[in-house]
């Protein structure tokens, strides 16, 4: 069986896309950047992280089981912006991003017992420039909460980006076409279905 390491509604949503039925699990993975961490060292640990906590989760009853784990981090710099705190934060982050270019790392990690494959995709997203009252309006929808770097790509915010190089969908946080090619080759070919029919949760 298929799982998918998230509480994200935008990663299941996604993962859905792809055709193979999964059921979804609730894990508390801690997000926490170590000292002398690299921003892709600490994407794809944390992905690690949560598809190697989802396997210790379900491995006794399914031997079989393949555990996607996927994180997303807007990098400028060596700077790593995870989900804003308050409204604060998410016009901080917004005025950092303003006028300028950042990567947006997802790493996506398939566990099962026989180990990890992994992935990292990195894009690369074009902001224009943001003044306050526009930042003011979009902290106010809502939107930036729970994202990194407090935008949503398939939101209101799609309007802000003035280019993009790489994968739309490993922005949004499930690299499909990556995510797809580790899944086909784990043993898991592809058998399209509703999405409303994919994701069990658990």
């Amino acid at each position: 069986m298929l799982y998918l390491a998230s509480r994200s509604p935008r990663r299941s949503e996604l993962l859905a896309r792809l055709g193979r039925p999964f059921q979804t699990l609730d894990l508390d993975v801690a997000e926490v950047r170590a000292a002398g961490e690299s921003p892709r060292d600490y994407v794809q640990r944390v992905a690690a992280d949560k598809a190697r906590a989802g396997l210790a989760e379900v491995l006794a009853s399914d031997p079989d089981a393949v555990v996607v784990g996927s994180d997303t981090e807007v990098v400028l710099g060596e700077r790593v912006f995870g989900k804003p705190v308050d409204a604060a934060d998410a016009a901080a982050m917004l005025a950092a991003l303003s006028g300028r270019t950042h990567q947006v790392m997802t790493a996506v990690v398939l566990a099962a017992a026989g180990g990890l494959s992994v992935d990292v995709v990195v894009s690369e997203v074009t902001f224009a420039a943001l003044d306050d009252a526009r930042i003011t309006a979009y902290v106010a929808t809502g939107e930036p909460f729970g994202k990194a770097g407090a935008y949503a790509i398939q939101g209101e915010a799609e309007r802000f980006i003035t280019h993009l190089a790489g994968s739309y969908s490993g922005v949004m946080g499930l690299p499909l076409y990556q995510t797809d090619r580790l899944l086909a080759g784990a043993g898991l070919p592809s058998h399209p279905v509703a999405a409303t029919e994919a994701a069990v949760h658990v």
